[in-house]
Parts: C-alpha cells; sequence; structure tokens
C-alpha cells in the first residue's frame, strides 16, 4: 500500500518561489513513478512534472521544465516540487500520484490521471499578481 501527503501550499506573489513536499509511505519497497499533477478551477488535472523512485530520473512537462523543478529525497521518502518566478497560471490544486511501473512509462506521454492508482489529497497554490 502507498500513502501519499501533500504539503506546502500556500499564497505566493507572482515572481516568487515555494515548494511543495510530498510524504510517500511504503508497506513494501515498490518501483514507484511518482509525479505532480496539478489541477486548475474549472480546468483538467494535468501531469506536470514525475521522478522515477529507483533512479531519480526526472520527468517534465515542456511547458513547465524552466521553471520547476521535481526531485527526490530517499532519506526522507519526500518527493519535493520547486517552483520558480510563480506565474498566476500556477494557481491550482496540486496533487502527487504514483503507480508502480518500469522507467518506461514513467515519462510525459503515460501521465494520465486513470492510470495513478495512488493519490493524495492535495495541496492549494494561489498566485497573486
Amino acid at each position: 500500500q502507498v500513502k501519499l501527503v501533500e504539503s506546502g501550499g500556500t499564497s505566493v506573489q507572482a515572481g516568487g518561489s515555494l515548494r511543495l513536499s510530498c510524504t510517500v509511505s511504503m508497506s513494501t519497497h515498490t518501483s514507484l513513478c511518482m509525479t505532480w499533477f496539478r489541477q486548475a478551477a474549472g480546468q483538467e488535472r494535468d501531469g506536470i512534472a514525475a521522478v522515477y523512485r529507483d533512479t531519480g530520473a526526472t520527468y517534465y512537462d515542456t511547458s513547465v521544465h524552466d521553471r520547476l523543478k521535481a526531485y527526490l529525497d530517499d532519506a526522507k521518502n519526500t518527493l519535493y516540487l520547486q517552483i520558480n518566478y510563480a506565474k498566476p497560471e500556477d494557481a491550482a490544486m496540486y496533487y502527487c500520484a504514483a503507480k508502480e511501473s518500469p522507467p518506461s512509462v514513467c515519462a510525459t506521454s503515460w501521465w494520465k490521471a486513470p492510470g495513478f492508482p495512488h493519490w493524495g489529497r492535495g495541496t492549494q497554490v494561489t498566485v497573486s499578481s
């Protein structure tokens, strides 16, 4: 069983930075693709960044790769998402999701929300201009 708990959501001014956290708990070690999704009001839930737990390999949506950084602190069992130069379009509910998979299906083309069985409850980010 995999349990995910997000934190760090806050209100930030445009141009500012923040870091989101996702604490991962697993009953047994599993090769996980860990992905950050976000969902703005009235929009679909979209994947934006992923880390493959066993290798640390990272994957990004092209629209965010220059401002967002996802990384895993294995010792803390925590996945992070650093958001720099925040924009109004970053305002959304951010979710941490995970699926058991080989690394080949952790890349962007596999980021369909129904394909992820494990989800956190989300953390809210607002951006003020």
